[in-house]
C-alpha cells in the first residue's frame, strides 16, 4: 500500500500482520535487549517491522544490521541510508532510501476510523478543523481526522532527523487535496536547512484502502 505512493528509488516492504517467528529468532541480541520487558504485542510489532526494514535495506545492497533507536525512539539507520517505519493494528511497513538521493523520509499508517474523542482537539489547528468538516461533507468515506493525525506523524518523522528537535502538532498546518491525494504541511516555525535551502513546506501523498489510511513525505536531495 505505502509503496504505491513512494518514489521508485525508495525501497518499501509491508505486511498486514505479524510474522510467526518469535522475536528471539529474528532479532539481533542488541534489539532483543531493548524489548525484553515489552508485552508480546509490542515484541511482535517491533520484530516484524525490523524484519521488513532489513528486507528493504537488502534490496538496496545493505546486509542485515541491528536497527536500534535513539533516545527519542527514532530508528538509527546504517550509514548512507535514511528511512522510516510504521505499525498499527493490521499493518506494518518500512521504507528506506539512499541518503545520497533522499534527505529525509517519513511514513505513517493508521486505521481508517475516527480518532478517539478529544484527540482531534489536541492535534488540529482551528483552520484544519474547518477544512476537515468540508472534506467530510464533500468527500465522505475517508476518516479525515485520522488522516490528519497520520500526516502530522509523517511530518515529525521527517522533521526530527533533519533538526534533532521536537515539533508540536500545532507547529505544522496540513492541507489535503482530496482528488490528487496529496497534502502540504506548512511549518509554522523556521524550517530545516536541506542542501543549503530552507524548507518551510513539506509535500506529501496519502492513500486510503483496505481499512487503512497512510501518508508519506519524501524530501529529495
Amino acid at each position: 500500500m505505502i509503496a504505491s505512493i513512494l518514489p521508485a528509488d525508495v525501497a518499501a516492504e509491508a505486511a498486514y500482520g505479524d510474522f510467526a517467528p518469535e522475536p528471539a529468532d529474528t532479532l539481533f541480541p542488541q534489539e532483543s535487549e531493548r524489548i525484553a520487558r515489552a508485552v508480546p504485542k509490542r515484541k511482535h510489532e517491533f520484530t516484524t517491522v525490523r524484519f521488513l526494514a532489513r528486507r528493504a535495506l537488502l534490496r538496496l545492497g545493505q546486509p542485515p544490521v541491528p536497527l536500534l533507536s535513539n533516545p527519542r525512539g527514532a530508528p538509527r539507520w546504517p550509514d548512507g541510508f535514511v528511512g522510516s517505519m510504521t505499525h498499527c493494528d493490521g499493518y506494518r511497513a518500512a521504507a528506506v532510501a539512499r541518503s545520497s538521493r533522499t534527505a529525509a523520509l517519513g511514513i505513517d499508517a493508521e486505521p481508517d476510523a475516527p480518532l478517539p474523542e478529544g484527540v482531534l482537539d489536541a492535534v488540529a489547528l482551528p483552520d484544519e478543523t474547518e477544512r476537515l468538516k468540508h472534506l467530510t461533507e464533500r468527500h465522505p468515506g475517508v476518516s479525515w481526522d485520522r488522516l490528519l493525525f497520520s500526516a502530522k506523524e509523517s511530518v515529525f518523522k521527517v522533521w526530527y532527523p533533519l533538526t534533532g528537535r521536537e515539533l508540536d502538532f500545532s507547529q505544522a498546518e496540513i492541507s489535503f487535496d482530496p482528488v490528487e491525494r496529496t497534502f502540504s504541511a506548512r511549518l509554522l516555525v523556521p524550517g530545516p536547512l536541506v542542501d543549503g535551502r530552507r524548507l518551510d513546506v513539506f509535500a506529501g501523498r496519502w492513500i486510503a484502502e483496505r481499512g487503512l489510511v497512510a501518508s508519506v513525505i519524501h524530501i529529495p536531495r
